[in-house]
């Protein structure tokens, strides 16, 4: 049997790997929507697992797409869920390569969320039974899981707890996140000469002007609903009435009511000129995970954080989502935001604490064992 005292210093003195494994990871570029980057990512992650664990990770291939499932064997009673795509696009790392300054691991990626599964199976590495324990590392989060969301809820099904390795920004566990609603909202007018006779035209971005305002309007800033408007496109040359245009909208909401309720006020939008077609598509696409789905897994983690002596561990609720959304969604217990601590997450420069690295991975380390324990 583990013992969480000995999980910090085991992992501090591993630290050189893990960092060495971070520059690795970073190094492969993998951007989520080359197919090619984030399957050679995949790869090179894989090899990095083969001197801590015998068995490696299984391939699964969605729409495409090669995800990472590793099990410690037999049903899954802790999962873990990371990604390993980003936001960067290829070519990135030559002008801002991986670079270590003192204490801050910088590089393309390494925020959100590649320290994250570095510090996961090194974590696991430290424990002597893996019974019941399942990582599994996804290519396309921040698309929005398309092909990967089936199979998290499908592993996810039975566990007693989910762990996500999301990046943490000053050290705070995510124990509340809003769900996410997207739309697309198309117009469709009438094209016209806009010199020659303009009044023969349906100016669909005209048309799209009034939709802005009338979606903003959806929002609920009491209730914490956000609802921007993101991508708007119109016209197709400037002497012509344009006859179609389209906006996108990223809706915030804390709970399945409001989603629900912002839901049909989309579907509700009309148009207000003549002749004027509104078209809406999309809708919920992450649930909220709420404060009682991580509440006695955030209690487990600040005891745990005591006891290996590197409490006191506070809670945030966020705007962002992350695939925990998704195990909760299902009724699974879910603590997130157990990865890095840095900042800047999608933003040049991203950084992380190399300090931290090990403490992260002896709290996840004593999480999956207080679970396996049936101690939390």
């Amino acid at each position: 049997m583990t013992s969480v005292e000995t999980l910090l210093p085991r992992l501090r003195a591993a630290t050189g790997r893990m960092v060495d494994d971070l520059a690795a990871l970073v190094g492969c570029e993998s951007p989520s929507d080359d197919l090619a980057a984030t399957a050679a990512c995949a790869d090179v992650l894989t090899k990095l697992t083969a001197d801590l664990f015998p068995s490696a990770p299984e391939v699964i291939e969605r729409g495409g797409r090669k995800h990472l499932c590793w099990r410690g064997g037999g049903p899954t009673k802790v999962l873990i869920v990371g990604h390993l795509d980003t936001v960067w696009p290829l070519g990135t790392l030559a002008r801002w390569p991986f670079t270590v300054d003192r204490d801050r691991a910088t590089g393309p990626g390494i925020f959100d969320m590649k320290t994250g599964l570095v510090q996961t199976f090194h974590a696991l590495s430290t424990l002597d039974d893996l019974t019941g324990v399942t990582v599994l590392v996804t290519s396309d989060e921040e698309l929005g899981s398309p092909s990967s969301r089936s199979l998290i809820e499908e592993e996810a099904a039975g566990a007693r707890a989910a762990f996500v390795t999301e990046a943490s920004a000053g050290g705070a566990l995510k124990i509340v996140r809003k769900g996410v609603s997207l739309y697309r909202v198309v117009v469709r007018g009438h094209a016209a000469h806009a010199g020659l006779e303009p009044e023969r035209g349906i100016n669909a971005t005209v048309e799209l002007a009034h939709q802005i305002l009338a979606a903003s309007a959806i929002a609920d800033p009491e209730q914490g609903t956000t609802v921007t408007p993101t991508v708007c496109r119109g016209g197709v040359t400037t002497n012509t009435v344009p006859e179609r245009a389209e906006l996108t909208c990223d809706v915030r909401a804390a709970t399945p009511a409001e989603q629900a309720r912002v839901d049909a006020a989309f579907h509700a939008l009309r148009p207000t000129q003549p002749g004027a077609r509104v078209e809406v598509e999309g809708g919920p696409n992450r649930p909220p995970l709420d404060a009682s789905s991580s509440a006695a897994l955030f209690a487990a983690a600040q005891r745990l954080a005591d006891g290996i002596g590197i409490g006191p561990i506070d809670g945030v609720a966020v705007g962002g989502a992350s695939d925990g959304n998704f195990t909760a969604g299902v009724g699974i217990p879910t603590l997130d935001g157990l990865g890095a601590v840095g900042d800047l997450a999608h933003a040049e420069g991203e950084w992380v604490s190399i300090a931290a690295m090990p403490e992260r991975a002896a709290l996840l380390a004593a999480l999956v064992a207080a679970v396996q324990a049936g101690e939390a």
